[in-house]
């Protein structure tokens, strides 16, 4: 009986790192701003975290993910 399961990736892939970037930002932004209370750009922060989510899974369906059609597989 086998159990062997297909590796995900981990995320290596440039989707997986923009998304990760943006919304890394994006929390930065965040904490900054309700730090100093200007409520429109905590807003505008969790927005931005909407938009990191988006961007990886626009760039993973474009290729770019884990196993993609545009990226280079590395040898581990």
């Amino acid at each position: 009986m086998s159990t062997e399961t297909a590796d995900p990736g981990h995320g290596h892939s440039p989707a997986a790192w923009t998304a990760v970037v943006i919304m890394l930002v994006a929390v930065a932004i965040g904490t900054v701003a309700f730090f100093l209370d200007v409520q429109w750009l905590v807003w505008a922060s969790a927005g931005l975290l909407v938009v990191g989510a988006i961007v990886g899974w626009a760039l993973a369906r474009a290729g770019y993910g884990v196993d993609g059609a545009k990226t280079v597989s590395k040898a581990h």
